[in-house]
């Protein structure tokens, strides 16, 4: 498949480095944070330790490739970023926020990162590979998912982002794009680059516009509802092919977000309708997810009444909807094709950058257990 449009991540750079007030460095713990779970185990890497080889996605300063680790055989995604690019659009916070968080988290429907390591140029991040491609271009091959696969398929979502808010921890973009398919046709949340430790609100202009909650666009501040929000999206637009609200540009879709008018296919049932309108709520005090029973609003929503959650998250489903067809170790061809980098935009950094990526030095002593 040739790579086709997707829907760019974006954020404000006014407002990046509140990420790093939030999200403690496991180096230098506080008080006031939320009990995360203590840095896992990481693997030793460096950059000769694998064969770097296709393209599997792109993003804002650097690309996602396979890679083979020469002395296990072992297939890995490996998410290169350039360093002097995260410099240039002041994203330093934030990459480490992401490998904070990752070093920290594991759960069946959350991609696993197996270690990180960096050379002058970049910083890399190693994480299992998972051979089904994104759930988007599964959706656009298909235009619209049946209802069952779309409760089998949001169950998992539900899952995963409910591990994350027991812990304070904010995804900020979830959407098609940033779920994977396991080749026996399960899902995994990637991309943790927004995700943030969020103990009342935060205030940073972030996510993907045809995903933001009404609170980010009105800067009123934001919380776990961000995440409610956009599962409500993803449930509509995974079973009607398309997102609820779309226009030619990002301030089109705001106006269209904030005026709130949601139109809803034919075959859309009662219940589902029903259940999109309650996580769409503009008003958080009524969104599903965010009133006094949290996420069991939706767990025990009458959508979700043959649902095991259980079977769910021990990886129990008898009949799955569909399972990649995959050709082996290292098989590329579920995710797009993408052309090789034409222009090397990398820029060497001067001494007083350079000292910026020390922490992942101290971070990667701690995934040691040095």
């Amino acid at each position: 498949m040739s790579a086709a449009p997707t829907r760019r991540s974006s954020t404000s750079k006014n407002d990046v480095d509140d990420t790093m007030e939030s999200i403690p460095s496991p180096i230098k713990p506080t008080q006031d944070a939320l009990p995360l779970p203590l840095p896992k185990e990481l693997a030793k890497y460096k950059h000769k330790d694998f064969e770097i080889s296709t393209t599997l996605g792109t993003g804002t300063f650097g690309r996602v490739k396979l890679a083979q680790h020469l002395q296990t055989g072992i297939f890995y995604a490996i998410k290169i970023m350039i360093k002097s690019e995260i410099i240039r659009l002041n994203q330093l916070s934030h990459v480490q926020s992401e490998i904070d968080v990752l070093m920290r988290i594991e759960h069946p429907f959350i991609v696993k990162m197996t270690g990180f390591y960096q050379t002058s140029d970049n910083l890399c991040i190693v994480t299992e590979y998972v051979e089904g491609g994104e759930l988007f271009s599964l959706l656009r091959e298909q235009t619209r998912f049946p209802i069952e696969t779309v409760r089998l398929y949001s169950s998992q979502v539900l899952l995963a982002i409910e591990y994350l808010h027991s812990m304070g921890l904010v995804h900020r973009d979830i959407k098609p794009e940033n779920i994977l398919l396991t080749r026996s046709g399960y899902l995994k949340l990637v991309d943790f680059g927004f995700c943030k430790l969020v103990e009342d609100r935060t205030w940073t202009l972030c996510g993907t516009p045809e995903y933001i909650a009404p609170e980010v666009i009105t800067g009123k501040g934001h919380g776990r509802g961000v995440d409610y929000w956009a599962f409500g999206i993803l449930d509509f637009e995974m079973l009607a092919g398309y997102p609820p609200f779309f226009a030619k540009d990002p301030f089109g879709i705001y106006d269209k977000i904030l005026k709130g008018d949601v139109t809803f296919p034919r075959h859309f049932d009662a219940k589902i309708k029903n259940l999109i309108e309650n996580l769409l709520q503009s008003d958080i005090t009524r969104r599903f997810g965010c009133m006094k029973n949290g996420v069991m609003d939706i767990k025990m929503d009458t959508w979700y009444s043959t649902i095991n959650w259980d079977a769910i998250y021990n990886l129990r489903i008898d009949n799955q909807p569909y399972s990649p067809k995959v050709e082996g170790e290292g098989d590329t061809s579920n995710f797009d094709s993408y052309a090789d980098e034409i222009e090397d935009v990398t820029v060497p950094l001067n001494d007083e950058d350079s000292k910026l990526f020390q922490v992942f030095y101290e971070m990667m002593k701690v995934g040691l257990g040095e």
